[in-house]
């Protein structure tokens, strides 16, 4: 009798064991979908916004500059544009990593 309890534990703690996988496996596979999501959305917003700013750069509106501060060149103001969009990719860059990681780290959780 001891014997068949023990199995019993054993089976119950594996099935237990397993659902908790499966559930670990969905959640990161949950958030690799997100994060590709995420990055999808950051670069069509990134690119939109480029798009406009160039616009924006071939008028050179007078506003821009009275918004900026009257003591600013074009020059300044595209340098700090370049800086902030580059600024951006570079975090793109690593949202895309942690993106390939997730992904790849779900796809090992269900190779298990």
């Amino acid at each position: 009798m001891t014997a068949d309890l023990g199995r019993l534990m054993s089976h119950r703690a594996f099935l237990e064991d397993d659902a908790m996988d499966d559930a670990l496996v969905k959640r990161v596979s949950a958030a690799a979908g997100a994060a590709w999501w995420t990055v999808l959305i950051w670069a069509l917003w990134l690119t939109a916004a480029w798009l406009i700013w160039l616009g924006i750069i071939h008028a050179k509106p007078g506003w821009i500059l009275a918004l900026w501060g009257d003591n600013l060149a074009w020059t300044d103001v595209q340098q700090v544009t370049i800086w902030f969009f580059g600024a951006f990719k570079v975090l793109l860059l690593v949202a895309v990593m942690g993106s390939i990681w997730l992904t790849l780290y779900a796809r090992r959780l269900k190779r298990a």
